[in-house]
């Protein structure tokens, strides 16, 4: 399929061919759905945890004798049902992450820019290079392409000035090309794609 590809002056320079096996596959909830969970599942820090009763310091000495009370034979201080003691079955530092097969995770991917293609979401730009690294400019030249929420790609590096302009703008975010995946595609109002990220895309994903 072909697409429009523009300036960022909203000019038209020419047109670009899109492969069918990239961004022409009828998306597939379940795959992207897989995908979005194994990746924020992945990025869950798992730093959260209890002491259990090794963990609480304190006497190991019996704390009443075994018979003679008529109360319960406990034998420590640092069991979970008294004040102060440790946790029981409490969470312990691990991680999140689930593992899913390197040809689905690629798969799904795929799925996403084609998502975006069939939405009318994908916006192709000759490049994203600016003259110089000012925010001001480049907010004026959003609001006139009427982006909403952008993700912008670039090829293999970010242009440096656009990447300076750019982190001060709320909603907008940039990505090389090998930082592409499915969440932040799918989260975003516009993927815009310059042609060489398209080049990159097809090539890793082909």
């Amino acid at each position: 399929m072909k697409a429009d590809v523009q300036t960022l002056g909203a000019k038209k320079v020419g047109t670009v061919e899109l492969s069918d096996l990239v961004f022409g596959l009828e998306p597939r909830k379940d795959l992207l759905h897989r995908m979005v969970r194994y990746q924020l599942a992945k990025r869950q820090r798992g730093t959260h945890r209890t002491k259990p009763r090794g963990d609480i310091s304190g006497s190991t000495r019996k704390i009443i004798r075994q018979k003679g009370t008529g109360g319960a034979r406990h034998g420590s201080r640092k069991v979970p049902q008294f004040r102060g003691g440790g946790r029981a079955f409490g969470p312990v530092v691990r991680s999140h992450a689930t593992k899913l097969p390197k040809k689905v995770r690629s798969l799904a991917l795929k799925h996403a820019l084609s998502a975006k293609q069939a939405a009318g979401e994908l916006i192709i730009i000759d490049d994203v290079k600016l003259k110089e690294a000012k925010t001001a400019p480049l907010v004026k030249v959003i609001k006139g392409l009427g982006w909403r929420s952008p993700l912008v790609i670039d090829g293999p590096e970010i242009d440096n000035n656009f990447a300076l302009a750019a982190r001060n703008i709320p909603n907008l975010n940039v990505l090389p090309s090998v930082g592409a995946n499915v969440y932040d595609i799918l989260r975003c109002g516009n993927l815009v794609l310059t042609k060489s990220a398209v080049e990159q895309l097809e090539a890793r994903l082909a």
